[in-house]
């Protein structure tokens, strides 16, 4: 199905590799066969980086006539001079400008989808930002909780959902209830079956320590958390196995007995997914009114505007947006 409208890509840091690699994902549209997209954000930065072609538009709808020619750009003006690597307060604001413009369009239907490059949290934080991040940010603006919302990282062979994400280490322990994994887990199954087209999706479980506790000689969050979110899960009906010995259960036998693996704390999920897929993870929030996807990696300041930022995340994260979207939208009209 054809999406009704195109993407929303929310351009992030001018200062960063934001603009270059989403203009080397529209000069690979036609390989990649990319849905039509916008960027939203100052075309300084784009300029800065690249020399092809851009076509300033007024509204959404008009992205889709002059994708095949140009780069479609919807402006947000950044105030003061753009300095390629070297982060700003005013490149800040002007990217916190239109991560609200973007959101706010696909909220209102006018964007397919939502895509996000890459932000200074640090610089976010000086312009009052208060949310712990991009994902945080959109949840609150279409009206759900953070709390309810997940974040996947996904490629090609992987799916990974950490639990815990921006804790410290020693404070995931006391944060892992089993009401805390039965609700992660019930979001990712419903989005495994909406967004990625599985019918029956089938979750594993890492455990939280060294061979998943030893039946508890190493610890026993396995016996007393998670088993217990397994065998509730279970009685609902969603596929859950676990909990698996987490130096196991990546390997490529391993990943192809699940869908998602359920990950104890932030590292245990990004490390193997980034080991596989590094240059084409993407960032998928769960839970939303609206398809969200953001490229699994930051601003890179130090080789922006170096022509060496590698696009395949940019492109995964606008081919999974638009996958997602279309699927929403088919069942919408068989509904």
């Amino acid at each position: 199905m054809t999406l009704p409208s195109p993407l929303a890509v929310a351009m992030g840091d001018p200062a960063g590799i934001g603009p270059e690699i989403l203009a080397k994902a529209w000069s690979r549209r036609g390989e990649e066969r990319l849905a039509p997209f916008f960027a939203v954000g100052d075309g300084r930065a784009i300029a800065r980086v690249w020399d092809g072609p851009v076509a300033r538009i007024g509204a959404p709808d008009e992205a889709v006539a002059v994708f095949g020619d140009a780069l479609p750009l919807l402006t947000v003006e950044c105030a003061g001079e753009i300095e390629t690597g070297q982060p700003t307060l005013e490149g800040a604001r002007c990217a916190l400008h239109a991560l609200e413009l973007a959101t706010g369009l696909t909220s209102a239907g006018a964007a397919a989808a939502l895509v996000t490059g890459p932000v200074s949290k640090a610089q976010m934080y000086q312009i009052g930002f208060t949310h712990p991040g991009q994902t945080e940010f959109v949840a609150e603006r279409v009206g759900v909780a953070a709390s309810a919302t997940v974040m996947m990282l996904a490629g090609p062979t992987l799916r990974v959902v950490p639990v815990t994400t921006h804790v410290p280490l020693a404070k995931v322990p006391g944060l892992l209830t089993p009401s805390l994994l039965i609700a992660k887990a019930r979001v990712t199954a419903r989005a495994l079956a909406r967004d990625f087209g599985i019918a029956s999706p089938r979750l594993a479980f890492a455990g939280l320590n060294p061979h998943a506790g030893e039946q508890g000689a190493i610890g026993r969050e396995e016996i007393e958390i998670i088993a217990p979110a397994i065998e509730a899960l279970r009685a609902e009906g969603i596929d859950a196995t676990g909990p698996l010995a987490a130096d196991t259960m990546f390997h490529g036998r391993a990943r192809a007995t699940y869908d998602a693996a359920i990950c104890c704390y932030h590292d245990q999920a990004l490390v193997p997914l980034k080991t596989l897929h590094f240059d084409e993870g993407v960032n998928i929030t769960l839970g939303l009114p609206i398809v969200r996807t953001s490229p699994d990696h930051g601003t890179a300041f130090g080789i922006a505007g170096q022509d060496r930022a590698e696009p395949g995340a940019m492109i995964a994260a606008i081919r999974l947006a638009a996958d997602a979207a279309r699927r929403r939208a088919d069942a919408l009209a068989t509904a």
